[in-house]
């Protein structure tokens, strides 16, 4: 029997007591602020309720770890802030009294969140009464119990946060060698990728027609702008518009950027793809290349009127060479990074997913 077992049976033998949100903690609104009293380089984060701070302020009103709900725009929003903020007059601020940790409610509003949103009033903007968020139930077992809850869920938040920054320390790690495995002498021939690589059309479908043909086991993605997506199957769409080569994307409209895939494939008319068959060339060499140099092409693209840059501009671009056996090499050594921070089966990212899918479960449970 674990540790919150034994207080449970000896505690809560007969279950908890739920209690209304506003019998056990103050609930305050901030104090207004204005876009125009915000300071660039203020000392204090502003919060109106969201996740991000609406700015910066040089004073505070809250202490360090406070609840706050969103009362406009993200209605019903539960945030822990800790540090000292400034909280706007559209978010409420949470003071519990003595008969509830803090950390606790903060656990259980978040595994309500759901259901707090149903207590929003949808007009323009949507809202959060006062009287509705206070007549929330609360499950208030002892303090004991409710220590050790806090106990555990925080161990699952900071394994959480400890590999989130692993993350991002290894992102700045796999730019850097990408960076400097990418970048070449004078003496490092460089061709046009229209010398190098064949380019290859899409498929005409709208997206419409794109949801419509969504399969969850279709055999041949069609890619659009973003990270849209449909998987259909070979019959859905005209065989020659199907790229079977490991090949580049160009999305060239909207979010401009560069993507690899190797299995049958299709993306919208106004893209357009590269294949290798040049036996000197590695397809996911250009990839990464294309890839650290995704500025370079989205600058051209925001003097447009709508973001978007033109076959010519790829087609023209030059990209360096050097042995093949190279390529291979530098591409053996950014796909081992690319799939530490980016793998959804096997990198950190898998990992914190399951951590945090670890912690959903757990949270539900403790707090049932």
């Amino acid at each position: 029997m674990s540790k919150l077992d034994e207080l449970i049976a000896e505690l809560c033998p007969d279950g908890v007591e739920y209690v209304k949100l506003s019998s056990i903690c103050d609930i305050k609104r901030g104090e207004r602020v204005t876009k125009s009293q915000l300071i660039e380089d203020g000392i204090y984060p502003v919060f109106s309720g969201g996740v991000s701070p609406m700015g910066y302020f040089n004073k505070f009103n809250r202490e360090e770890n406070t609840i706050t709900i969103a009362q406009y725009g993200t209605a019903g929003y539960v945030n822990w802030i800790d540090e000292k903020f400034w909280a706007n007059d559209v978010c409420y601020s949470l003071f519990p009294k003595e008969v509830i940790n803090k950390r606790y409610l903060y656990f259980v509003l978040v595994n309500l969140q759901d259901y707090i949103y149903t207590l929003r009033i949808d007009a323009v903007p949507a809202h959060l009464p006062v009287d509705r968020l206070g007549n929330i139930k609360i499950p208030l077992p002892p303090l004991a119990v409710q220590q050790e809850i806090v106990r555990i869920l925080d161990n699952f938040t900071e394994l959480t946060a400890e590999l989130t920054a692993e993350l991002t320390a290894r992102r700045k790690q796999y730019e850097y060698y990408r960076d400097l495995l990418l970048t070449f002498d004078d003496d490092v021939p460089r061709l046009a990728i229209s010398d190098l690589l064949i380019r290859t059309k899409g498929t005409n479908i709208t997206a419409q027609k794109m949801r419509q043909l969504h399969k969850e086991n279709g055999e041949v993605r069609i890619f659009a702008g973003g990270k849209t997506y449909a998987d259909v199957d070979f019959k859905d769409i005209p065989k020659k518009d199907i790229n079977l080569n490991p090949s580049i994307i160009v999305k060239s409209r909207g979010i401009i950027e560069f993507e690899y895939y190797d299995k049958p494939f299709s993306h919208k008319n106004e893209f357009w793809s590269y294949y290798s068959e040049n036996k000197n060339v590695n397809i996911k060499f250009v990839y990464y290349y294309l890839s650290k140099n995704v500025n370079y092409f989205q600058r051209i693209a925001n003097n447009m009127q709508m973001p978007q840059i033109s076959i010519p501009v790829t087609d023209k671009y030059k990209v360096p060479l050097p042995p093949i056996k190279e390529q291979e090499r530098i591409v053996a050594i950014l796909d081992r990074f690319d799939a530490l921070c980016n793998d959804l089966t096997s990198g950190i990212p898998a990992e914190i997913e399951a951590r945090q899918k670890q912690y959903e479960y757990y949270r539900d449970k403790l707090l049932s």
